[in-house]
């Protein structure tokens, strides 16, 4: 064994990686916990604009990937891209820090510095991420490629002992509540903790990867394309795209044509859902095929690649379920549940998502040993049957706690520990479907499209990301509404139900109080209660696993003997 091997058969680069991610999930993880409460209660944003920005920033953090996994690819290398995309990041959570001073003197100035805050993270998440992805799969040469699925489950440890760091240092410095009222000055703290996270992961990794981010013969990984070793292609895989000016052109067009028709389909007049969601999925949907236009691709590449797509596809519906954490569920935690933790104590409502971090955290390891013994005794699942499942138990969990606020009323508390359970329940999920997905991909990509296709992948959580924004606007009037209508003199429930005409006075005074006086509508759908809301989910995810597990004897052809 190499010397760059540790105990447990995995290279010590590893976990140079997973500390650098580590760090990096604190950083976006920290700041994602108190962003959409910081931008209703700080910038004075309504509810669902909150969650359409959130959807719609999570949704580019996921689109750009494909671009710094090309220009890694191409020109700069994993190794640059990732420490330029860590430094970017750190500047943007520090600009964001900056937007939470100044707020209460210079609201435009805030929004100002919020916007290109969120810009700098974006473009320093597309540097990093497919590429610090990309380098775990470099890591082990083709005859143990064998070990990845436990490899990414263990990076994913490092994915998740970061969030729940962020998620817990991040809230308790920035979510403070005093005597039941938002401290709105709190939050840059939370945002100056993601920043100094961010500073630490990209030093860790500067530090460490000359030594131990090596192949086994100690080479460096993820340098310069054109130094890359040329040792780990398959004998007579193609080491480069051959795209015609013809399919470049197709690909331009394709893409024109899909984001109108995304706009005509996601009709309204905010920028994020008319603009952005539309870029987001017609640049998925453009790429893909523009990849399988490559005319060196053979008929196996291209069958893989196409498993690749299908995954991506359903992973959308799990990612648009799933991230209601940092949206609707954490509004839900903040405005109808009794937070009432151990010993009296109220837990801020942006900390509730850290349940998530500890639960993979605690469950990582015994998943990655429970895949490892089914293999050895010919019994793994295929990786779809695993995501499938990962699919029906996301849509479990929304069905207990719809059940949960069914008979809540307006006024209604939700108890603390259903929350609790649905994170667990998710948590199994997750790890069902997410680390198994990005081992997929590194076992069928061909390698000069390695990285693209962890960024093409990552365009499945981009879109996943803008439906959750989507999603998580059409959530209904909660407790807190119906209260302060209540105070204001108004009857919200007799407005909502269209028994009541309220007066233009009426509309003004809900509006500058962020209520709205109508309920959302979802695919024609009015949306009149919680638990309708919560059922959506449970429609959505539990349709996707069924057809997801029906598809499995196809896909299993068109992976060609890989599992």
């Amino acid at each position: 064994m190499s010397e760059t091997a540790v105990k447990t058969g995995h290279p010590k680069g590893l976990w140079v990686l997973f500390g650098t991610e580590m760090w990096e999930r604190f950083n976006f993880y920290g700041m994602r916990a108190i962003l959409t409460l910081f931008l209703v209660n700080s910038l004075m944003m309504k509810e669902e604009e909150a969650s359409l920005i959130y959807g719609g920033f999570l949704g580019l953090c996921y689109l750009t990937p494909m671009l710094g996994g090309f220009i890694a690819d191409r020109f700069f290398g994993n190794r640059n891209c990732i420490l330029l995309g860590g430094l970017m990041m750190a500047i943007g959570q520090f600009l964001l820090f900056t937007s939470a001073s100044v707020f209460g003197t210079n609201l435009s100035l805030a929004n100002t510095l919020m916007w290109s805050a969120l810009g700098i993270i974006i473009f320093g998440n597309g540097f990093f991420k497919p590429n610090i992805s990309s380098m775990v799969g470099s890591l082990y040469p083709k005859q143990e490629k064998t070990k990845l699925d436990t490899a990414f489950t263990i990076f994913y440890m490092g994915i998740n002992l970061g969030a729940f760091l962020g998620q817990t240092i991040c809230p308790y410095l920035g979510d403070e509540v005093v005597n039941g009222v938002q401290n709105v000055h709190a939050f840059k703290w939370g945002f100056l903790a993601a920043s100094i996270a961010m500073l630490i992961g990209t030093l860790v990794f500067y530090v460490l990867k000359n030594k131990y981010v090596v192949t086994p013969e100690g080479k460096p990984l993820g340098g310069l394309p054109k130094y890359n070793d040329t040792a780990d292609y398959e004998e007579g895989e193609s080491q480069s795209a051959v795209f015609s000016t013809k399919s470049l052109i197709g690909a331009v067009v394709a893409f024109v044509i899909l984001f109108f028709a995304f706009r005509f389909l996601l009709d309204g007049d905010n920028f994020i859902k008319t603009i952005i969601y539309p870029i987001i999925y017609a640049s998925g949907l453009t790429l893909a095929g523009l990849i399988v236009s490559d005319s060196s691709l053979t008929k196996v590449e291209r069958d893989r690649i196409f498993v690749i797509y299908i995954v991506g596809f359903f992973i959308i519906f799990f990612w648009a379920a799933f991230e209601q954490a940092g949206s609707s569920l954490t509004f839900i935690a903040a405005n109808q549940t009794d937070r009432t933790f151990m010993f009296g104590w109220q837990m801020p409502a942006s900390m509730v998502q850290v349940f998530n971090g500890i639960f993979v955290f605690g469950f990582a390891l015994p998943f990655s040993i429970l895949w490892d013994k089914l293999r050895a005794n010919g019994r793994e699942p295929l990786s779809t049957v695993k995501q499938a499942i990962g699919l029906g138990l996301i849509a479990l969990s929304y069905f207990i706690i719809a059940y949960n606020v069914k008979d809540l009323g307006n006024s209604g508390l939700l108890a603390i520990k259903w929350l609790i359970l649905l994170y667990l329940i998710q948590t199994f999920a997750e790890l069902c479907l997410s680390p198994i997905g990005l081992s997929l991909v590194g076992k069928l990509s061909p390698k000069r499209f390695a990285s693209l296709l962890f960024g093409v992948f990552f365009l499945s959580n981009a879109a996943g990301y803008a439906l959750s924004g989507t999603l998580g606007s059409i959530m209904p009037a909660t407790g807190d509404k119906f209260l302060k209508a209540e105070k204001l003199g108004i009857d919200l429930q007799g407005v909502l139900d269209k028994t009541i005409t309220p007066t233009t006075e009426q509309l003004s005074i809900l509006e500058v109080n962020q209520i709205s006086p109508t309920n959302p509508v979802f695919a024609g759908f009015e949306i009149h209660n919680l638990f309708e809301f919560f059922m959506v989910f449970v429609v959505l995810t539990g349709v996707a696993a069924l057809i997801l597990f029906a598809l499995t004897p196809v896909i299993k052809k068109m992976m060609h003997g890989i599992r």
